[in-house]
């Protein structure tokens, strides 16, 4: 296909890779942007391999906890400036009320809220506020004790990010710590056995790339694999990540010690995975005086 220079953009912005690398990555991965990073990364090309999908949309992700269910609901607008508005803050908190009623986004929309829907409720606030507005997501999390933590707070209980942690023993506290280090490290699972395998498979195959990039002999590059996925598996799964709290332990060794055991998370970012195109400033002016 026809490399352009917008996927070449795309690329470089993504990855922090040269221009021309960008471009025979793509050319060499037939325009597949997934597996051009692949290829960066393979080649030591790749400065960081980021995902492409973009945290442009605004809103906010509120958390609520009753018993031991908590949830977390995103609710997002077109900018920041209704995130600030009391009367959508109002609205998302009556949203997350309602959600400790429900099991899914589904549900949620349908359930009533005031004497009329919360997708109806959304839409009457749109009205009143003049932006556009939805209810994109919601995650349930259950066990003994479940805590929130919301990250870049615009009102009690909503912001940013959203994180829910759920536990065995009592211990608020760390758990609240714990929460705050997700919002940080955005690990991918809570443990190596909670990882998507393929996802697991995909990342064991670019390291073996990686490595015969080296010219070293087969039996030197499978002890090379096996160090490698140990250290993947310690960046992205909860219980092996270091402790931001204290980077000495590990946070399982760290739940231990506080006399707890994690068994879930949950964590929400507004706008995470929505791609907003964008248009360069001449260009909207170009358009203003058309």
């Amino acid at each position: 296909m026809a490399i352009t220079a917008a996927m070449v953009k795309e690329l470089r912005d993504s990855t922090g890779a040269g221009m021309m690398d960008a471009k025979k990555a793509l050319t060499e991965t037939d325009g597949n942007m997934e597996a051009a990073v692949d290829w960066l990364r393979t080649k030591g090309l790749a400065k960081a391999a980021k995902k492409a999908g973009r945290t442009a949309a605004e809103g906010l992700v509120a958390v609520a906890v009753s018993g031991g269910k908590g949830i977390a609901v995103e609710v997002n607008s077109e900018t920041d400036f209704v995130a600030k508005n009391s009367d959508f803050q109002k609205m998302v908190q009556g949203i997350a009320d309602v959600a400790l009623t429900v099991d899914d986004v589904d549900a949620l929309k349908a359930a009533d809220m005031g004497g009329k829907t919360v997708e109806q409720t959304v839409t009457d606030t749109v009205a009143v506020i003049g932006e556009n507005m939805s209810v994109r997501r919601m995650a349930v999390l259950t066990g003994d004790q479940v805590v929130t933590y919301v990250h870049n707070a615009a009102a009690p209980g909503m912001g940013n990010i959203g994180v829910l942690v759920a536990m065995t023993g009592d211990n608020e506290a760390f758990g609240r710590q714990v929460a705050m280090h997700i919002a940080a490290a955005n690990p991918s699972a809570l443990s190596e056995a909670d990882l998507d395998p393929a996802m697991v498979e995909k990342e064991k195959q670019v390291q073996i790339d990686i490595a015969r990039e080296s010219g070293k002999p087969d039996s030197v590059i499978e002890k090379m694999i096996v160090g490698r996925m140990q250290k993947y598996m310690a960046e992205v799964t909860l219980l092996s990540q270091q402790f931001v709290v204290n980077p000495d332990l590990t946070v399982a060794a760290a739940a231990a010690e506080a006399g707890v055991t994690i068994t879930g998370y949950v964590r929400l970012e507004v706008g995470d995975g929505i791609e907003v195109e964008k248009e360069d400033f001449a260009a909207e002016v170009a358009k203003l005086n058309s």
